[in-house]
């Protein structure tokens, strides 16, 4: 009987002894749940700091796309009426300040310019005729020769001579004008972008012939989002990329920054100028551009 006893409690105390070996709980571990796709680019870009600490000095490039765009447009019209009989240029082609690009007819100008001429040598020599007799008659009017009458009317005579040369003169600068504005030239540096007439046909007084376009400086004009209000400055250099030149980068600036957030997008207008210098970008063409905000 006593050794029934004791052997229980050996058996009791083993048990005891692997139940204190045994953990008291089992901690399973599960694995974090994947992000939401639209943030999985900027997890993996974002740059990794000690400790959680945000990191700082590093700057973000905004990517927008727009069109260029000519900053000045002249539609061109002929200050006279008449039949077109020259055209120096296409459309496309690049053209200067000053350069000729269109002339009138000028056949019937340049015989009533012939006219005027010869109207204003005969004003010229009756004037001259004139101011001589008054010479003359000043001269008998002091010896008291002559009658005062006749003085007075040897100097309105002159008058009226002197009046029809001047007459004549502004016949004359007229028609040279109207010569001079039968030849169409560029007011700008750029290119034809339409060409709305040719040779023969008659313009009007408003009539637009040609339509041309500035190529240097262009335009580009982008919208970003609001948060790079404080970010984009005036001045700030960007950079310009387009299919024609894909191992190619424009240089441009920043010279416009919409002062106006439009509340359905969120964004603000922002304006470039690139020189063009090379006229290699051309109005229309569509760029890609980039500036640090940093």
């Amino acid at each position: 009987m006593k050794r029934a006893v004791i052997l229980i409690l050996v058996t009791i105390a083993a048990a005891c002894a692997k139940k204190d070996a045994t953990p008291a709980a089992t901690t399973t571990t599960k694995e974090a749940p994947p992000l939401p796709a639209d943030v999985q680019s900027v997890a993996t870009t974002a740059p990794s700091s000690e400790a959680g600490a945000p990191a700082s000095g590093i700057s973000e490039a905004i990517v927008a796309t727009g069109e260029f765009a000519s900053p000045v447009r002249s539609e061109l019209s002929a200050k006279l009426a008449g039949r077109v009989a020259k055209m120096y240029v296409d459309e496309g082609s690049v053209v200067s300040k000053g350069q000729p690009v269109l002339e009138l007819e000028t056949d019937y100008l340049r015989i009533n310019l012939q006219r005027a001429e010869a109207d204003l040598a005969r004003a010229k020599a009756a004037e001259e005729d004139a101011r001589r007799d008054v010479a003359r008659k000043k001269e008998l009017i002091a010896k008291e020769s002559i009658p005062q009458a006749t003085m007075d009317r040897s100097q309105s005579m002159y008058d009226q001579a002197t009046a029809a040369r001047q007459g004549a003169e502004a016949q004359v600068a007229l028609l040279r004008q109207q010569i001079n504005d039968s030849t169409l030239r560029s007011p700008i540096n750029g290119v034809v972008a339409e060409k709305r007439t040719d040779v023969g046909q008659r313009l009007g007084d408003n009539t637009v012939a040609l339509v041309l376009v500035q190529t240097s400086p262009l335009k580009l004009r982008f919208r970003v989002p609001e948060k790079y209000l404080g970010s984009v400055r005036i001045g700030q250099p960007v950079t310009a990329s387009v299919d024609p030149y894909p191992n190619q980068k424009f240089s441009g600036k920043v010279s416009v920054v919409g002062g106006v957030i439009d509340t359905a997008t969120r964004s603000m207008l922002v304006e470039t100028e690139f020189p063009n210098r090379d006229g290699k970008l051309r109005p229309g063409l569509f760029a890609r551009v980039e500036m640090d905000t940093k």
